[in-house]
């Protein structure tokens, strides 16, 4: 049967190899409650903990790194892919003030390569360190025919809990709030099939191309991992008194801002507290794009925004700090404007445009 099955296109050993070669990094991520290790058909997470909550509720996100892994896969680096999608799943959790507990993950591939699939799994778990997850298990499937043997998808779910009456969210948002943004590391893990059209499948670059203003090859910038917001939110959650997060990811920055804005009040972002880093303006020349239609898919050099009270900006402005995360005031929110109630709006030129 294993033989009918490897000549199909399936290669159990294979896949058996990349487990071995992946404990190791999954170890690292373990947290006390984990239970067991790999190789059983669930992970298992010690919930007795969640008893010391008054009310605890459950949350949980899940996502992919969309055509990013093109990148990670024409380069053939795979141990940093990982953080993309560990800040794709954790970074919407904790918007809310939850606290990550565990997360699982699954790789879909045209043909299991143990070394490639550990390098993977190597860089979702470093992340998880980072994010102060567990990975507690997940799912690696060979599809020969449906993807090439050298490609491979990733997606993951994580699961956090928060105490009911901290939960963070539009409720808490009031007129005289700051808003406060997160620098992100680069464009993150979306728009990307904009940023491929745009650079490389026009011609126009390469990703072996060294580019002046980038400082380095156009591959080695597109392929920075997604910064990990989750242990300073979960600081700013605590003990800074913030009233709402918000990840910025597909959609732009006013997209995601909004759906932690009530409708009781407007928010002015003013673009000129900040400058893009150059990628974006080397995305919007290049194809001749809109200042519209690079804030409505690319992040624009904001990975994360805080809603806090006025007396409440030193506080947070220092956790970030210490956590080494470039942030700074970027606007306000105001009492509901005429006809832009609960809306976000950019104001303002970044600096040189």
């Amino acid at each position: 049967m294993t033989n009918a099955y490897a000549a199909a296109g399936v290669d159990i050993e294979a896949a058996d190899r990349a487990i071995d070669l992946m404990k190791e990094w999954v170890a690292k991520s373990r947290r006390p409650e984990v239970m067991g290790g790999l190789g059983g058909f669930a992970g298992l997470f010690d919930a007795s903990a969640l008893t010391s909550y008054r009310r605890p509720l459950l949350a949980t996100s899940t996502d992919g790194v969309g055509t990013k892994v093109a990148i990670a896969q024409a380069m053939d680096i795979h141990d940093t892919i990982g953080f993309d999608l560990v800040g794709m799943v954790v970074d919407d959790l904790v918007v809310c003030g939850a606290e990550p507990l565990f997360m699982t993950d699954y790789i879909a591939t045209g043909r299991v390569v143990p070394e490639k699939i550990a390098a993977i799994v190597k860089g979702i778990a470093e992340a998880c360190v980072e994010a102060g997850t567990a990975l507690v298990g997940g799912e690696t499937a060979e599809h020969p025919g449906l993807l090439a043997p050298e490609e491979y998808d990733v997606a993951g779910a994580t699961t956090g809990v928060v105490e009911a009456d901290e939960l963070l969210g539009a409720d808490r948002v009031v007129a005289g709030d700051v808003v406060i943004a997160m620098a992100s590391s680069g464009l993150h893990s979306n728009g990307f099939s904009l940023v491929r059209h745009v650079l490389l499948n026009s011609g126009s670059f390469t990703l072996e191309q060294h580019v002046d203003e980038l400082g380095r090859t156009l591959g080695e910038e597109l392929l920075t991992p997604t910064r990990i917001y989750a242990k300073p939110c979960l600081r700013l959650a605590r003990e800074a008194g913030v009233h709402a997060m918000a990840h910025v990811t597909g959609g732009g920055l006013a997209t995601n801002l909004e759906r932690v804005v009530p409708d009781t009040v407007t928010v002015t972002v003013d673009r000129a507290s900040w400058t893009p880093a150059p990628i974006f303006s080397l995305v919007r020349s290049s194809g001749g794009l809109s200042l519209a239609d690079v804030e409505a898919t690319l992040n624009q050099g904001v990975g994360m925004v805080a809603l806090a009270p006025a007396d409440a900006v030193d506080g947070v402005l220092a956790i970030l700090a210490e956590s080494g995360i470039d942030a700074w005031v970027a606007g306000s929110v105001d009492p509901a404007a005429e006809g832009l109630a609960g809306r976000v709006r950019l104001v303002g030129n970044h600096p040189g445009e």
